[in-house]
């Protein structure tokens, strides 16, 4: 992340309600890694253009398509689809979207 946008690297940054970033910060959320704000930035990813990265597990990739999707939905006020790869999860991730 360049310098002059080390902001982007806050939760609070991207435009979120703050129902949701107090959401975040209550989980200890409060900013991202900047490969997560680098995978934000490029191209017309916010616009809805198709991103695909690879990172570890536990390294932070939902938070990235979770950004992306809430983003989406707030602005065109459609529906997502979110597919997760374990029912445990799929559960997790419904209480905490909700």
């Amino acid at each position: 992340v360049p310098e002059d946008q080390a902001d982007k690297l806050l939760l609070a940054s991207w435009g979120l309600p703050r129902a949701v970033l107090e959401k975040y910060h209550s989980l200890g959320v409060v900013q991202m890694f900047e490969w997560q704000a680098e995978c934000l930035m490029l191209g017309q990813v916010l616009e809805g253009k198709n991103l695909v990265y690879s990172a570890p597990t536990s390294a932070g990739k939902t938070l990235v398509a979770e950004l992306l999707i809430l983003k989406r939905v707030l602005e065109t006020r459609k529906k997502a689809l979110l597919i997760l790869p374990f029912v445990s999860v799929a559960k997790e991730k419904k209480c905490y979207l909700q």
